[in-house]
C-alpha cells in the first residue's frame, strides 16, 4: 500500500510549464474539477486513491492501553489520557476518526458517481471491466468507513433512540445542506450490507493471475474477454486492494458490531445475522477445517520469512504493504534491547492466559503455582508477553522485570517513560530477529495487519454460541461455537493427552461458553486495537483496574498501576461537539 499511496500522490500532481509571461502575469490556476477525470484515468484512481490513504488502520497506535489489558509509560499518549477519565466530545481521538471517514466517504462517492465516464481502456471490454473493478473497490470502501463511523459513534441519544450516523451516498457540494439528522443504526446497518452487496457482484474474491481463457469468469467469458486481458485488470498486481474477500469480512465484522448487546435490539442484525455473514466469509477456506494452524502466531519471522511482496499468511484476510524496518522493536523492546517499552500488558490479562491443561490459573484442577506463576502456562503467555526471567531479542538476552533488578532500566519503573509500569513488555508484534541497536541496525520485514481469519472465527463463535448455544450449528454451517474454540486452543497448544477437559466442561451451558469465547477473544486478539471496542459492544465493565506485579526475589507483590475513569454511558463514543453545535440536526449520544 505504500507504494500505491504514492502513485496516488504523484498522480495528483500535475505541473504546468508557464510561458514566461508568467513571471509578470499571473498564469493560470491548475485546478482540476470532476470533469477531468474522463479523460485522465490516473487522476480519476487517485481520487479513489485518497480513500485508501485515509483508511482506519494504524501501525503504532494500540488502544489496549486505554483497557484493562496494557497501559502506556508515554504520558502524552492519547488512549492513556482518555482512560485517565480525559474523554470528551472535544478530544482528537473523537473528531479525527469523524473528519478522515467522512471526507473519504465524500471521495468514494465522488468518485462512483463518475468511474463510468472514465475512459480507463481504449478497448472497451478492457475498460468495463475496470469500471466494475474500481466500483466494487469503492463500494466495499464506502462500507469499511461506514463501519467505523458506527463502531466509533453509533449509540443512543437523549431519548433512547439507537442511531448511528449520517449516511451520504452522493457527494456533497458548497450549495449542499450538511444539516441533517443522524440514520438509525439499522439503516446504517443495511446500507453497509446493500454496498457489501455491490462489492461482491463485482469483484474477484481475490486478486489472482489465470493461467488460460477457461478460467476466464462467464460475465465476462461470453463478451469474448481473454485471460491476458482479464489478468490486466483483476491480475496478481492489484492484489492488496479492496476484493471479494475483504468485503465479505467488513460484513462480518460490522454485523458482529450489530448484534452485540449493546446495539441490539434496535439495530436490525440477530445473531443469527451475524453468525450466517462470519461464515460466508469462511467458506472459502472449508470453515474450521481451513483455519490456519500457525495463525496465532502470523506475525514471527518464521511465518513470513518465504513469503513474497504480493503474498499474505494464510492466516491474513488484508494487510498493508510490507516495511523493512525496526519501528515497532524501537518503541516497545526493553531498554536494554534500546526500545522505548510502550505498551505494558497489565497483570490482568496475564491472569486470563490459562495453565497448559486449558484450566483457569484458579480452577482447582489448573496446578497452577503462585511461586512460580509462568510455569506451565497457555504456551501464547510466552508467544505475547514478555515476563520477568523470558528471554528476547537477536542474542537472546534475559530480561529482568523485578523491582529489584539493579543491571539495568528493565525492571518496573526504573526509567519515567521507558521501563515497564505493570513488570511486562509487549512482545508480540515484535521479531526477536530485529536490532534496534543504533550502532549495530538489523531490520526485517514488517507489515500492517487489517483483518485476519481467527478475528472472524471468533465472531463466529461468539455469535452461533448466541443464537443456537455451543454445540449446534445453524443447520447447514458443519461446525459450532465449540468447534471453533476447540480448534483455536489445540492450535494454541491447551490441553491434556490430545483432550481439553475445561472445554468439555464449558460446553454444557451457553453462558460458560460465553465467558470462554470472550476470553479466547481478549487472548487470540490482544494488542490488535480491538479488545477497546469489544467491552463497549458488550455492555461489560470499563473500569476494571490495570494493574501490574513489582517482583523482589521470589515475591510477588501484585499491585495497583493504573484506574480506570469511564462513566456508564462512555460505552458509546461522543459525536464531535464542533460539529454538533455546528449543526443543530446533528444529535449527540446520551451523556455526553
Amino acid at each position: 500500500m505504500k507504494n500505491i499511496s504514492k502513485l496516488i500522490l504523484l498522480s495528483a500532481v500535475t505541473v504546468s510549464l508557464a510561458s514566461c509571461d508568467d513571471l509578470f502575469d499571473p498564469a493560470i490556476e491548475n485546478i482540476k474539477d470532476v470533469n477531468s477525470m474522463y479523460n485522465e484515468p490516473t487522476y480519476a484512481d487517485g481520487i479513489l486513491g485518497d480513500a485508501y490513504i485515509l483508511m482506519p488502520y494504524s501501525n503504532g497506535s494500540v488502544n489496549d492501553v486505554a483497557t484493562d489489558d496494557a497501559v502506556s509509560n508515554d504520558n502524552a499518549n492519547g488512549w492513556r489520557t482518555i482512560a485517565g477519565g480525559a474523554w470528551t466530545s472535544q478530544t482528537g481521538l473523537s473528531n479525527d476518526n469523524w473528519r478522515d471517514r467522512n471526507a473519504s466517504i465524500q471521495h468514494l462517492n465522488t468518485f462512483l458517481e463518475n468511474a463510468d465516464k472514465v475512459t480507463w481502456a481504449v478497448d472497451e471490454n478492457v475498460n468495463q471491466m475496470f469500471i466494475d473493478r474500481l466500483m466494487g473497490e469503492a463500494y466495499g470502501l464506502r462500507a469499511l468507513n461506514l463501519y467505523f463511523l458506527l463502531q466509533n459513534y453509533g449509540g443512543k441519544t437523549a431519548s433512547g433512540e439507537l442511531m448511528g450516523v449520517p449516511i451520504w451516498t452522493s457527494s456533497f457540494t458548497a450549495t449542499t445542506d450538511m444539516n441533517v439528522p443522524r440514520n438509525t443504526f439499522a439503516e446504517c446497518m443495511q446500507q453497509i450490507f446493500d454496498d457489501v452487496k455491490m462489492a461482491e457482484e463485482l469483484l474477484p474474491l481475490d486478486y489472482v493471475n489465470i493461467a488460460n481463457d477457461s478460467q476466464v469468469p462467464a460475465k465476462y467469458a461470453s463478451l469474448g474477454v481473454k485471460n491476458d486481458a482479464y489478468n490486466r485488470v483483476f491480475g496478481a498486481p492489484v492484489w492488496c486492494r479492496m476484493s471479494g474477500r475483504i468485503a465479505k469480512a467488513i460484513r462480518a465484522q460490522a454485523a458482529l458490531l450489530a448484534a452485540s448487546p449493546a446495539f441490539n435490539p434496535g439495530s436490525g442484525v440477530s445473531w443469527e445475522d451475524a453468525a450466517k455473514w462470519a461464515a460466508e466469509s469462511l467458506k472459502s477456506i472449508g470453515g474450521v477445517s481451513g483455519m490456519p494452524q500457525k495463525g496465532h502466531v502470523w506475525f514471527t519471522a518464521e511465518e513470513d520469512a518465504t513469503l513474497g511482496a504480493s503474498e499474505n499468511h494464510p492466516e491474513i484476510i488484508w494487510r498493508g504493504g510490507y516495511e523493512d524496518n525496526c519501528s515497532v522493536e524501537t518503541d516497545n523492546f526493553p531498554p536494554s534491547l534500546y526500545g522505548k517499552g510502550r505498551v505494558n500488558p497489565t497483570q490482568n490479562l496475564v491472569d486470563a492466559f490459562p495453565m497448559a491443561n486449558g484450566y483457569p490459573i484458579n480452577d482447582v484442577h489448573s496446578a497452577y503455582d503462585p511461586a512460580n506463576p509462568y510455569a506451565n502456562r497457555d504456551p501464547r503467555l510466552s508467544e505475547y508477553i514478555t515476563y520477568n526471567g523470558a528471554t528476547q531479542g537477536v542474542n537472546g538476552d534475559v530480561i529482568n522485570t523485578s523491582a529489584d533488578n539493579t543491571t539495568n532500566n528493565d525492571g518496573i519503573n526504573k526509567e519515567a517513560g521507558y521501563s515497564t509500569r505493570t513488570g511486562y513488555y509487549m512482545r508480540k508484534h515484535c521479531r526477536s530477529d530485529v536490532n534496534p541497536n543504533q550502532s549495530s541496525l538489523l531490520y526485517k520485514r514488517h507489515y500492517v495487519k487489517r483483518i485476519r481469519y481467527t478475528e472472524i472465527f471468533l465472531a463466529y463463535a461468539e455469535a452461533a454460541n448466541e443464537a443456537w448455544g455451543p454445540t449446534t450449528d445453524g443447520g447447514s454451517n458443519g461446525y459450532s461455537a465449540y468447534d471453533v474454540i476447540k480448534a483455536i486452543r489445540k492450535r494454541a497448544g491447551l490441553g491434556v493427552g490430545g483432550s481439553d477437559p475445561y472445554l468439555e466442561s464449558a460446553k454444557a451451558s451457553k453462558e460458560a461458553m460465553r465467558d470462554l469465547i470472550r476470553n479466547e477473544r481478549r487472548l487470540e486478539l490482544c494488542f490488535e486495537n480491538i479488545r477497546f471496542w469489544d467491552l463497549r459492544r458488550w455492555n461489560a465493565p470499563l473500569t476494571e483496574t490495570a494493574k501490574g506485579v513489582s517482583i523482589k526475589g521470589n515475591t510477588y507483590d501484585y499491585i495497583e498501576v493504573e484506574p480506570r475513569k469511564y462513566s456508564d454511558y462512555m460505552i458509546y463514543g461522543p459525536l464531535p461537539y464542533n460539529d454538533v453545535l455546528k449543526f443543530s440536526n446533528l444529535e449527540q449520544n446520551q451523556g455526553w
